[in-house]
C-alpha cells in the first residue's frame, strides 16, 4: 500500500537529557500557568532550551483562530485575553533570570488589535522587573489592522521584530490557507519602514515540497522588504494529522543555504535541520 511516509534520516535525532534547570523551568511554567510554543508546537528543541532556562512564551491562549495544517496548535474560538498574563510572565523572567525573551502568540483575528496590546503589556511588565532585558517579538500577520498593530508596539521599542512567512507562496493554499504571502511581506516591509534601526526577522520551513528556486525567490523577497535576519529549518510533522514531510533536507544543504543567504545580505542566519524561529535567537555568533 502506498504511503506518504518518508523515513527519518540519521541526522534527525535529538537527545532527551533534562537536568535540574529543565525541571525548574518546567515547574515554574506550570505553577505560573504560562503557555509556551515549545510545548504547543511539539518543538524538538524543548528539552534543550528548558535545560538552559529559556522558553518561548505563547501569549493570548492556546487556541488559534486559524487552522494551518502544518501546525499542532488547537483551532477554535479563543478565550478573552488574560489581563494577569503580563505580570506572570514578568515574574517568570525574574525567577529564571532571563536576559532575552522571545514572545509569540496564536493568531487572534477575533481581537480588534490582533493581540498587539498584549505583546506591548508583556514587554512593559518585564521591563518594570528588569530594565536591561531584551526582547524578540514573533507576531502574527495582524490581517487588516497592520498599521494599528505596529503603532501599538511603538512604545516598547527596541526589540527584534519577527514574522514568519513559513513557506513558499506556491504552498500557501496547502500549508497556510488562512494566510497570504503578500500580506506577510507587507507587514515586514511596514515594520522596516517604521523602525529602520531594529532587526527584522522571518523564517521558513523546508521539506514541504518546495523547490530550491522557490526558496531562493522568497529569500530575495525578504531582502527586498528589508528583512535582515533569517531562520531556515526542517519541517517535522508535529502530529499524525499534520501535513506529511515531503523531503528531509541534508545538513550540508542547510549550510549551503546559510552561505547563500549571507551573500544575499542577511546579517544573522540560522540554517540547520532543527532550527526554529526562537532557537538560539539571542546568539550574536550567527551574525
Amino acid at each position: 500500500m502506498k504511503t506518504d511516509h518518508v523515513p527519518f534520516p540519521p541526522w534527525i535525532r535529538k537527545g532527551l537529557s533534562t537536568g535540574v534547570q529543565y525541571h525548574k523551568t518546567e515547574n515554574l511554567l506550570e505553577r505560573m500557568e504560562i503557555d509556551t510554543i515549545c510545548r504547543q508546537a511539539n518543538c524538538p528543541n524543548q528539552r534543550e532550551c528548558w535545560a538552559k532556562g529559556t522558553a518561548t512564551v505563547l501569549i493570548l491562549g492556546t487556541i488559534c483562530t486559524r487552522n494551518c495544517p502544518f501546525c499542532s496548535v488547537s483551532h477554535g474560538i479563543p478565550d478573552h485575553p488574560d489581563e494577569e498574563e503580563p505580570n506572570r510572565i514578568a515574574e517568570l523572567s525574574k525567577d529564571l533570570e532571563l536576559r532575552y525573551l522571545v514572545i509569540t502568540s496564536v493568531d487572534r483575528d477575533d481581537l480588534p488589535d490582533g493581540g498587539a496590546s498584549q505583546f506591548r503589556d508583556v514587554v512593559s511588565a518585564c521591563r518594570n522587573t528588569n530594565p536591561s532585558m531584551r526582547f524578540e517579538l514573533l507576531v502574527p500577520d495582524f490581517k487588516s489592522i497592520q498599521e494599528k498593530a505596529l503603532e501599538i508596539l511603538d512604545p516598547i521599542l527596541p526589540f527584534v521584530f519577527g514574522h514568519n512567512v513559513e513557506t513558499v507562496p506556491e504552498l500557501y493554499a496547502v500549508a497556510r490557507p488562512g494566510g497570504e504571502y503578500e500580506r506577510s511581506l507587507r507587514l515586514l516591509a511596514m515594520a522596516r519602514e517604521r523602525w529602520p534601526q531594529i532587526p527584522i526577522k522571518s523564517s521558513l520551513m523546508l521539506g514541504l515540497g518546495e523547490t530550491e528556486d522557490q526558496v531562493r525567490r522568497v529569500l530575495m523577497d525578504l531582502r527586498t522588504v528589508g528583512c535582515n535576519r533569517l531562520c531556515l529549518g526542517q519541517y517535522l510533522k508535529p502530529t499524525r494529522h499534520s501535513l506529511p514531510v515531503k523531503k528531509f533536507i541534508h545538513p550540508d544543504d542547510f549550510s549551503r543555504w546559510r552561505e547563500e543567504a549571507k551573500t544575499m545580505g542577511f546579517e544573522w542566519v540560522l540554517s540547520e535541520p532543527f532550527a526554529r524561529s526562537s532557537y538560539h535567537a539571542e546568539d550574536p555568533s550567527l551574525s
